[in-house]
């Protein structure tokens, strides 16, 4: 057959060649050994967790070799398309520390403009580039058109719905309509002038060389060396739109692109055949792959299960509302990441994650598990050690979009706030009371009379005539100037004075020996002021409170227990 003449018959108005494309592409300038990588998504809704793996993996590949990330948007299917969905992953990407030095942006406007030389970045702007390529694989008798009338595609649309039904005859027709499809090979310059005369839609089908008997030999960078099947399938590569395929249009643009490597996850390995044949049929140098396990989480009976979109913690939105500080999830991705990390951490504790030597090498095969309890203890890591400052401003910019009430209180005066979240911050030993924004009100609610509440009673065991005299002489010996050392002696004294020893040793001798130890007599006064049995460091909350709200709330107990 003339392929020649097949493929200006199938696109006349392509009037460029590759070379002319490639012309417009030249190869960036780069050190040596710099990577450049993409994230690529389809806009189909938001951003989910297992996204923001493979995307960090790219930007810590790409700017820890002096390299290029891009964004490129891959939205050539149109009835998925969910309007603003490519905004709204831009910026909760860069909210996650992923920031673009090329490609999809968003402009002071708000919408999405190109950056960069290698654009357009949407790939619903680039058919012209697509077509060209594919008029060239014509020509090669690479890719052939594969014509179908209305009436066969409303039959092909049928059988589709139909095989869902278990029903022998309706499989054996799709399969025999599926054989008629691939002998669509079988066809003359006259059967395509024919066609194309009636307007007849055609798909661009690759003629596929592969045998599914022989194998290929394939290295990925985390899963190591690989053989795979030969792609034996005819696989659209240009749709009757021509709008192309994924398959299609990835090779070409991380060809004309100059990405060097390509991280997706272990769900693409199927067709990595068909993207190896595409590298080869089109003549372009095929990226290194590195195809990263799926992030699993436990069910209820403890079985793995994949991260779904539906769970929670898949949507990146997730995150935010339920209060979790971005620094908090990246470094949690990156213990996710790379096995030695954690390690790192202890040797470097002030440093940023990105200063970590992220290694390709000490990246899970299997797959990494999915634990909230994990995050929240790295996350409790990372908030322990920002100033108060810092945290009385991002727990206030949360509330206020979260919890309205809170949020209004602490923007009401900011720097009490801040002395209550200065307790125990700083120093080696910093406490690690937040995991979350969210753990801000049940940790300092108390402070605010708006929040203040009794969340327990003493404990049975206590006789309540010794915490009404605990109570009662603690507030007539109580100075608020008193230092720490004197406040605590007070107290030391008042329970002595009643049978409660300050000698901890003594008492766990013989608890019978006493009426009770110090930290019993603390308590009292803690549940009294606080309403909690567990609260930040007591002389500290009593400084902020001041001398009235301290006796106020005693008073109010022991009006309580009489």
């Amino acid at each position: 057959m003339d392929t020649q003449r097949l493929a200006e018959l199938l696109f006349p108005h392509i009037t460029k060649t590759p070379a002319d494309i490639e012309a417009q592409f030249p190869p960036r300038s780069l050190p040596e050994g710099a990577k450049v990588t993409r994230f690529a998504p389809s806009p189909t809704g938001f951003v989910h967790f297992g996204g923001l793996f493979p995307t960090t993996v790219a930007e810590r590949l790409a700017h820890q070799s002096g390299g290029v990330l891009y964004l490129r948007i891959e939205d050539t299917d149109a009835k998925r398309e969910v309007p603003g969905a490519a905004e709204a992953l831009i910026r909760t990407l860069s909210v996650y520390g992923v920031n673009f030095d090329e490609g999809a942006i968003l402009g002071e406007d708000g919408k999405i403009c190109d950056k960069g030389a290698y654009g357009p970045y949407k790939q619903s702007l680039r058919g012209t580039i697509y077509q060209t390529f594919a008029k060239q694989l014509v020509r090669e008798g690479k890719a052939y058109p594969c014509f179908t009338t209305e009436e066969e595609l409303e039959e092909l649309h049928q059988i589709n719905k139909k095989e869902e039904i278990k029903n022998t005859d309706w499989e054996a027709q799709a399969e025999a309509k599926r054989a008629e499809m691939l002998r669509r090979r079988e066809f003359t310059m006259e059967d395509v002038e024919e066609h194309l005369a009636k307007g007849d839609p055609f798909v661009l089908r690759i003629l596929a060389d592969g045998a599914p008997d022989k194998k290929l030999r394939f290295t990925d960078l985390v899963k190591g060396n690989m053989e795979i099947p030969e792609n034996d399938e005819d696989f659209v590569l240009l749709k009757s739109d021509g709008i192309p395929t994924y398959h299609f249009a990835h090779a070409v643009d991380d060809h004309l692109m100059g990405t060097t490597h390509v991280i997706r996850g272990e769900e693409w390995l199927p067709s990595l055949a068909k993207h190896l044949q595409l590298f080869r049929y089109l003549g372009f140098k095929t990226p290194k792959y590195m195809h990263i396990a799926q992030i699993m989480r436990l069910d209820e009976e403890g079985n793995k299960k994949k991260l779904s979109k539906r769970d929670m913690g898949a949507n990146m939105d997730d995150y935010t509302r339920l209060g979790y500080c971005p620094e908090a999830v990246c470094e949690y991705v990156m213990t996710l990441l790379n096995s030695n990390y954690e390690e790192w951490r202890m040797q470097n504790p002030e440093k940023s994650y990105r200063d970590f030597p992220f290694n390709i090498k000490k990246m899970s095969v299997s797959g990494c598990l999915f634990d909230f309890q994990k995050l929240n203890d790295v996350s409790k890591n990372v908030i322990s050690k920002m100033d108060a400052k810092t945290v009385t401003e991002r727990v206030t910019a949360w509330a206020q979009e979260y919890d309205p009430d809170f949020g209004a209180v602490l923007a009401r005066d900011p720097a009490f706030a801040e002395k209550i979240f200065a307790i125990g911050r700083g120093g080696k030993k910093p406490r690690k009371d937040l995991a979350t924004w969210a753990d801000a009100k049940p940790y300092m609610g108390f402070f605010y009379d708006e929040f203040f509440s009794l969340e327990c009673d003493y404990p049975e065991q206590y006789d309540h005539a010794d915490i009404r005299a605990i109570l009662t002489s603690f507030c007539e010996g109580y100075n608020e100037q008193d230092d720490m050392n004197t406040w605590f002696e007070k107290i030391k004294a008042i329970g002595v004075g009643l049978g409660y020893t300050p000698d901890m040793k003594a008492y766990k001798a013989d608890p019978t020996a006493f009426r009770g130890n110090v930290a019993d007599v603390s308590m009292f006064i803690r549940l009294a002021v606080t309403g909690k049995m567990n609260a930040p460091d007591l002389y500290s909350v009593m400084q902020i409170l001041g001398k009235q709200t301290v006796l106020n709330r005693i008073e109010t107990m022991l009006s309580a227990l009489k």
